[in-house]
């Protein structure tokens, strides 16, 4: 890949990110869902007492009460709720940390798989074998990851700052303040926070990927059903994205979590954090959010294009 290309490859990446990113905030919402250690202000109401009491009496009646957890709703309740609650503009609140992310993301795996595909293409023959592919796929997928890691964090954490109590919101400026105040308040390491699980997604997303492309690809040409092209990516992407979003869903509830001093966390590790998902809701909790990340991805795709 040339200079231009990889520029060219680089900017097409970022604008796409930044156009689907209000599917991706509504995503985030939709996989943060659901957590009972936090509340929603979405479906607190508020209640007067029905009687009076004598200013004697030593007797204390809330006011704010959660009759009934609140039931799932879909991506378009989310949507018009974030507008009438937080304002149209949220929805695009958060980019800048997403064009960070995108930025450190697609350059360093571009460039990375660039180097070892001329590295590891055999000269005679000028072809490079899958297990070579995959193989700098993966290598170039979790160093991109490390890279881009902390612009995650921040952008899932302002992403879902307006689902908070106005007293718990994060209230990020922008993404170098969100940066700024988590390696203060919850120490530099909080950026790479379960990095491991980041690397395993993304590994997760190259392996499935490549694989039931190639699977879809060879039975569909061989049938004749359609000719090498959109459908057979599609058919490919959504096996990946099934495959992976329960990794998503955890990734973005360790990552959204709020770590202070001396108070134990709402996740002690990954398992944790699936167990207790799974455990509080169902085993579809794992799949939230899957419809509006296969609409983002090709909605990239027409960007691209």
């Amino acid at each position: 890949m040339d200079l231009k290309g990889f520029a060219e490859g680089s900017v097409t990446s970022i604008i796409a990110s930044a156009s689907t990113h209000p599917l991706n905030l509504i995503k985030v919402r939709m996989q943060l869902q659901g957590e009972s250690h936090v509340p929603n202000p979405f479906f607190v109401q508020s209640y007067r007492p029905a009687f009076s009491l004598s200013s004697m009496a030593n007797v204390f009646v809330p006011t704010n009460l959660e009759s009934t957890p609140p039931p799932r709703v879909g991506p378009l309740f989310i949507c018009v709720r974030i507008i009438q609650f937080e304002g149209a503009a949220i929805l695009f609140s958060s980019v800048s940390a997403t064009i960070l992310r995108q930025t450190l993301y697609c350059t360093t795996r571009m460039g990375l798989y660039d180097v070892l595909k001329h590295k590891w293409t055999d000269p005679d023959t000028n072809t490079m074998p899958l297990v070579r592919k995959i193989m700098a796929r993966l290598i170039s997928g979790a160093i991109k990851t490390v890279v881009s890691n902390p612009a995650d964090v921040a952008m899932v954490c302002m992403q879902a700052d307006g689902r908070l109590p106005i007293e718990q919101r994060r209230n990020y400026k922008s993404v170098v303040d969100a940066l700024s105040q988590m390696s203060k308040q919850e120490g530099v390491g909080s950026l790479w926070r379960d990095l491991s699980l980041t690397i395993n997604c993304a590994m997760i997303m190259t392996i499935s990927q490549l694989a039931s492309y190639d699977q879809a690809k060879e039975m569909i040409l061989e049938k004749g059903l359609m000719s090498d092209g959109i459908g057979i990516y599609v058919a490919a992407s959504f096996v990946a994205f099934v495959a992976s979003n329960p990794i998503d869903v955890i990734k973005t509830r360790v990552m959204n979590m709020k770590v202070e001093p001396g108070v134990e966390p709402p996740y002690k590790g990954t398992l944790d954090c699936a167990l207790k998902t799974v455990k509080a809701e169902d085993s579809m909790a794992l799949y939230k959010g899957l419809s509006q990340q296969f609409q983002g991805k090709y909605l990239s795709l027409f960007c691209y294009l």
